[in-house]
């Protein structure tokens, strides 16, 4: 839940909003109070809220990777399986960043995320449209860029980043060179297994 609003407040950033900044000293010598009044204009880049949101779906995952899966198994206290709930597991890392991004679409806001590859254990998780498919093999040749561009569902328009997904853990390369069902065998730590999808709409052109 305190990931979705983190979300959303990001997303809400990102729309123009009409007013002037007034400054006011707040209760630390380091710090003011920022209060918006009717006046100015202020804006952030949809390629900047984009990184926004990256920034905080990545972090998570390192975290939930290294300070709960990895020492969970470390300690042979549970472990992380794709059939978690049938073997009362962990979720594997990228079951838990898909997990997320449903629950963040099923919020309403617009916003979604998800992992996608060129090479998907399950069809669902390749690329869904050319735009996706262009932008995995880019990220793939060229991890440290991003890939994104406009877009357009029905009437609405929106800003799709796609970023460089690397194997973060060992149950990451474990489960997709051991399973039945992998294109890829040969992954190792650090290479590229595909891409996190980011979309969010918007804001409609004033007439």
């Amino acid at each position: 839940m305190r990931l979705r609003m983190w979300l959303l407040g990001i997303l809400v950033g990102s729309m123009v909003v009409t007013g002037s900044w007034e400054i006011a000293r707040g209760a630390s010598e380091d710090e003011s109070a920022v209060r918006v009044s009717p006046s100015a204009e202020f804006s952030f880049s949809p390629e900047v809220v984009a990184g926004y949101i990256h920034a905080v779906i990545a972090a998570d995952r390192a975290l939930y990777t290294t300070h709960v899966v990895e020492r969970m198994q470390e300690h042979r206290i549970v472990i992380a399986a794709e059939a978690w709930k049938q073997r009362k597991a962990l979720p594997l890392p990228a079951q838990m960043l898909l997990m997320g991004g449903r629950v963040v679409e099923m919020g309403g806001s617009g916003l979604r995320y998800r992992l996608a590859s060129l090479w998907p254990i399950y069809e669902e998780n390749g690329p869904s449209t050319p735009f996706e498919e262009a932008g995995l093999k880019a990220v793939a040749e060229n991890p440290d860029e991003v890939y994104s561009g406009m877009i357009k569902r029905g009437d609405q328009q929106f800003f799709k980043a796609i970023y460089a997904d690397r194997a973060v853990s060992k149950a990451c390369v474990e489960c997709h060179n051991g399973h039945l069902l992998s294109s890829k065998r040969d992954l190792k730590l650090g290479d590229v297994m595909g891409g996190i999808i980011i979309s969010f709409p918007l804001p409609s052109e004033k007439k």
